[in-house]
């Protein structure tokens, strides 16, 4: 089956973007991590033009849109996510002609790209944090206090970063200013209009690049409850959406992500937000998605959910009840640039070919990081020298080892860097990957690349598949470790269990993680497997 979203179909999408509701509702979405993906001009490091030459192969492997990490100029103090010119590609990616080449290149082969937004802080490179260091009275866009204690020597409050250590970092005429991640981010005061007026402007920017959406970065962050209070004890990373928290998921963010949404729909076709957001429970996230609010917000508790039956079943009942009081679509993904990936979480490629097989059978939208359709693992044995994540030298916050997920990609090759670039790869990748690059996996039946993409095809020739408006989920009885749910036409079986079990068949099984037997009365489930079933 070939990719079947072509340019045409982009062009032909009504004024408000509703291909069967909107394309974004059952989209598959993949991530772009632009410095790890390829290579273009041999620095080890990659970028925009090496995207695009890549894209063909995304259009192959049958997603609907990509979404980019951020390529603007950047010191590079947390990869990107430290931005000091949002209008301009930093030269290690490239140059704004390279991203409307790619924007242009993506429409061609039918993939809607999604770029990335980080509203919540700037660079303490960026125009206006520079200007705030020189004259104090220019910082009411950030927040600046003053300290307490004797001489203001102690923090404003006991707010911790995320990346640990405290929030607050001391400038030489002594008033502090808040970080909520690096020192080198600065958070943003979003009670100050120039805020709002310079984020629309610049959101106006890359729509009329021609981007089809974005992926808005801390989207929970950019309002900080009322005189800052203290949160009165520490590990407050472990915290993030557990429990309420004053400098997150603050109900004032909400008028925001209206302001973007009235934005976003006065543009032709169908412009989307995504919400990189953490919520202490399914409602407070499914606000983000209301219908005068972004489109999606991702859905961490199914990231984070462990593999085990029962529990998955208790997210995705939970999950699909909160969206649909507002009328969205869910979205579910297994990994990011951020966690470490679900191979390594999950302890084997059999339940990671499982849970992606699980995952892309469920209503809604499904996101992919880069990598995960080759089953990549976690690469955990990166000596320290050689690691580049911002938390890794602090403490007390992540454990800054994001480094194992952001290995660049193997394309091709028996030895490193597998097809990345010319240059060598800025992480370095092991000697054992030379089987499982593109080139290695392409054409075999049973390699994971191979089931991502067939998994895809089927996404578009089941009527009952990934739509959230195809209809609804229906649970079957099935054993302790086993999930059994059908949708229109179709059934979906999850063995979590370590040992083989033998069910009814329940239909036709036209894709499996692993090799299924079946008379067509009985199936023998192999352990640790989903198969897919056409009723």
């Amino acid at each position: 089956m070939t990719h079947e979203l072509t340019a045409s179909r982009l062009a032909s999408a009504s004024s408000d973007g509703t291909v069967n509701g909107g394309w974004w509702r059952d989209a598959v979405i993949y991530q772009v991590y632009v410095r790890s993906f390829a290579d273009s001009d041999g620095d080890g490091v990659g970028d925009l033009r090496g995207v695009r030459e890549r894209l063909p192969h995304l259009a192959w492997l049958g997603v609907d849109a990509v979404w980019l990490t951020p390529f603007y100029v950047s010191p590079q103090a947390d990869g990107g996510y430290d931005v000091a010119d949002y209008r301009a590609v930093d030269p290690l990616f490239g140059d704004l002609s390279d991203a409307d080449d790619l924007v242009r290149a993506a429409h061609d082969l039918g993939l809607r790209v999604i770029v990335d937004v980080v509203p919540n802080h700037t660079s303490d490179r960026h125009p206006w944090f520079r200007e705030a260091l020189a004259d104090p009275a220019a910082r009411a866009r950030y927040h600046f206090r003053p300290g307490r204690g004797a001489g203001g020597a102690l923090p404003p409050n006991d707010w911790e970063s995320v990346f640990g250590g405290p929030a607050w970092t001391r400038v030489a005429d002594g008033q502090w200013y808040l970080h909520l991640f690096a020192p080198e981010q600065p958070d943003l005061n979003w009670d100050h209009p120039e805020v709002a007026e310079e984020f629309a402007s610049v959101l106006r920017f890359w729509l009329d690049v021609g981007v089809d959406g974005f992926r808005v970065d801390v989207a929970h962050g950019m309002v900080k409850a009322a005189g800052l209070p203290d949160i009165g004890h520490g590990a407050q990373a472990t915290l993030i959406g557990t429990q309420p928290l004053p400098f997150f998921d603050q109900d004032g963010v909400h008028e925001i992500h209206r302001s973007w949404r009235r934005l976003l729909d006065s543009y032709e076709g169908a412009r989307i937000g995504v919400a990189e957001a953490w919520a202490p429970t399914s409602e407070r996230l499914a606000l983000y998605v209301r219908p005068d609010e972004l489109h999606q917000a991702f859905n961490f508790r199914f990231l984070n959910c462990p593999w085990d039956a029962a529990a998955m079943r208790t997210v995705i009942d939970e999950s699909l009840a909160a969206t649909a009081s507002v009328g969205a679509p869910t979205t579910w993904v297994l990994s990011n640039h951020d966690v470490v990936r679900h191979r390594t979480r999950y302890g084997s490629l059999a339940r990671a070919r499982a849970a992606a097989l699980l995952m892309l059978a469920l209503p809604g939208s499904a996101y992919v990081y880069q990598g995960e359709e080759l089953g990549l693992p976690e690469v955990v044995d990166l000596p320290d020298a050689v690691r580049q994540d911002p938390a890794f030298l602090r403490s007390a916050g992540q454990e800054g080892l994001r480094d194992g997920c952001r290995i660049p990609l193997p394309w091709s090759g028996q030895e490193p860097p597998y097809g990345f670039g010319d240059g060598g790869s800025w992480l370095p990748q092991p000697a054992e990957w030379a089987g499982l690059s593109v080139a290695a996996q392409t054409g075999d039946p049973h390699s994971t690349l191979e089931l991502y993409r067939a998994a895809l095809e089927l996404r578009r020739a089941l009527p009952g598949l990934g739509s959230p408006d195809a209809g609804g989920l229906t649970w079957l009885p099935a054993p302790e470790g086993v999930l059994l749910f059908t949708r229109p036409g179709f059934a979906c079986t999850l063995n979590s269990r370590p040992t083989p079990l033998e069910l009814p068949a329940p239909g036709r099984p036209v894709l499996s993680s692993a090799p299924v037997e079946t008379d067509g009365r009985t199936v023998l489930l192999p352990p640790e497997s989903c198969t897919w079933w056409a009723l």
